[in-house]
This record gives structure tokens, C-alpha cells and sequence, in this order.
């Protein structure tokens, strides 16, 4: 099948509108970024936690897909008749490709460790005698691939023991807890607030033949671990601070991530009360700090 995609140059208040209405008029998909990403006066607006509620850029650039059978110029018609604006608009062919085997070839095996590993299931695997953990892009944030998760990793392979027991908040795809469960960790747990997450992290371990224990974060959490971490949004961490500090046991270990450089020392000053802080990582711009709980 042959595919066309028309992008639409517009303004912030009508990116919404008119996004709906061509997906109302028979589009398949339809996206909104910024109409100057990756240029040097790309706009950003979400720079969480201090931006603010702006939703969408100032120029917006709407993409969407349509069967080449569709006539555009009478569609844009339409939508000039219904908005009053005459739009800037460019409409491009779509080479019809295997989507699927395109997605895929943009994850790769990352290596965290020498002897660790994230594998996609489509690939094979490079070093048998490594621990390699098999996770494919899915709905729930944790690829391996983002700085923080990355960052996370390499806590756990420095700190997870025999015996160790882990809290794993905020678990997304599950990739922190079952990586904690392949270096041989004891107890595992993972939480999350999001029911997909809890799914996917439900998926994945069991396609990583690991028992971790998955539970929705309305359940009450009746365990001190030796080591929590949590890989969550820097301004959840500024308010789950005592209840973080609370789920780690006494000279037990806390990493958490999601953190932008420029805020390390934020929210450090926060846990400050319950932790003595050892040398944090760094990766691209972000944090994980990590410290021994002595209060």
C-alpha cells in the first residue's frame, strides 16, 4: 500500500484541534512536534519540574499519514473551511518498508558491564558467559538504553550481593528489577503506580525465567530492603522522600535517578537527613546519586 504524509505548519492553540480533525477526516496516525527541532531555536517545554503547563510549542508541526487515494487538497479545504486559516502545508511521499524490521534496527544489545547485558529478543546474543537480560522496547519506560537507566545498572552491579534484598520503585518495564534478580539478588520487588507497567514488568521477567514480586504502589509496602532504587521523575522524588527512606533498612543503600545534573543538589539537600551520600554517576547531563542510609 501506498502512503502520503501531510504536515501542517500552525500555532499552539489550534496543534490540538486540528490534529484531531485530521484524524477525524481519515488520517491513520497523526504527531505534533516542534516545528524547529534539532535547529537552534527549537523550543523547549518540557523541562520538568520548573517549566510550567505549556502543552505545546509556539510553531507546531502536524504530521500525518494517509492512503495515497486520499485527495488532500480538498481535505485542506476543509480544514481551512472549518478553522478559518489558510495553512502552510508540504505533502510528501512514504516509501512503504518493513516497518517492523526498521523499528527493530534501531535497538541494538547494549553492553552496561563488560559481563552485562541488554539483548532485544531479535538479536542474538554476543557473549554467551555474560549475564544478559532480554528486554524489547515496549510501553513502559526501561530500555537500558536511557542515560538514567543506564546509571541505575551499573549501581546495582557495584552493590547487589548474594543476599541482598531490592526495592525496586517506580519499576517501568522491569528492567532494574530483574537485573537485580540476574546478579543474584535474594528478594526482589517492584512497584509502580502504572497498571501497563506492572504488566510489562509481569512480562518481562518471565521471559527472563526470574521471580520478582510485582505489586501496584496502592498496595502497602511491608518491607525494608537492603537496597532501594528508584528511577522516577526528580520532582516524585522530592515528595516520596521519607517514604524511600523509610522502605531502606538501616546501613542499607538508596540510588535514585531521573535526576538532571542541575538538580543533584536539590534534591540531595532533601534526603540529606536520612542518607550519607557516596560519589554519584554521571551520563549525558544526568545524575544517579547514591548514599547509605544512617538515620
Amino acid at each position: 500500500m501506498a502512503w502520503v504524509n501531510l504536515s501542517i505548519f500552525t500555532n499552539n492553540e489550534l496543534a490540538d484541534q486540528l490534529s484531531d480533525q485530521l484524524l477525524e477526516l481519515g488520517a491513520v496516525s497523526t504527531s505534533i512536534q516542534d516545528k524547529n527541532l534539532n535547529q537552534n531555536n527549537e523550543e523547549m517545554i518540557f523541562g520538568e519540574p520548573h517549566n510550567g503547563p505549556q502543552e505545546f510549542w509556539q510553531h507546531n508541526q502536524i504530521d500525518a499519514l494517509f492512503d495515497s487515494s486520499v485527495d488532500l487538497q480538498s481535505l485542506l479545504k476543509s480544514l481551512e473551511k472549518n478553522t478559518g486559516v489558510v495553512f502552510d502545508y508540504l505533502i510528501s511521499d512514504v516509501k512503504d518498508e518493513d516497518w517492523v524490521k526498521k523499528s527493530q534496527e534501531q535497538f541494538s544489545p547494549i553492553r552496561i558491564e563488560k559481563n552485562f547485558w541488554i539483548v532485544p529478543s531479535w538479536h542474538e546474543v554476543i557473549n554467551e558467559n555474560a549475564i544478559n537480560l532480554v528486554l524489547d522496547p515496549g510501553l513502559a519506560f526501561g530500555t537500558g538504553s536511557h542515560p538514567t537507566t543506564h546509571l541505575c545498572l551499573k549501581w546495582l552491579i557495584k552493590n547487589v550481593s548474594q543476599n541482598s534484598s531490592v526495592l525496586d520503585y517506580g519499576c517501568g518495564s522491569g528492567v532494574l528489577s530483574i537485573a537485580a534478580k540476574k546478579l543474584n539478588a535474594k528478594d526482589v520487588y517492584a512497584v509502580d503506580i502504572d497498571e501497563q507497567a506492572l504488566q510489562a514488568s509481569q512480562d518481562n521477567a518471565k521471559s527472563n525465567r526470574v521471580n520478582i514480586k510485582i505489586s501496584h504502589v496502592s498496595i502497602p509496602i511491608k518491607i525494608q530492603a537492603d537496597l532501594v532504587v528508584a528511577n522516577i521523575l526528580s520532582s516524585a522524588l522530592s515528595v516520596l522522600a521519607p517514604a524511600l527512606a523509610n522502605y531502606c533498612k538501616a546501613r542499607g543503600k538508596i540510588a535514585l535517578s531521573g535526576i538532571l545534573e542541575a538538580q543533584e543538589n536539590e534534591i540531595k539537600a532533601i534526603y540529606q537527613q536520612w542518607f550519607d551520600f557516596e560519589e554519584s554517576f554521571y551520563k549525558d547531563g544526568w545524575v544517579c546519586i547514591n548514599g547509605i542510609k544512617v538515620k
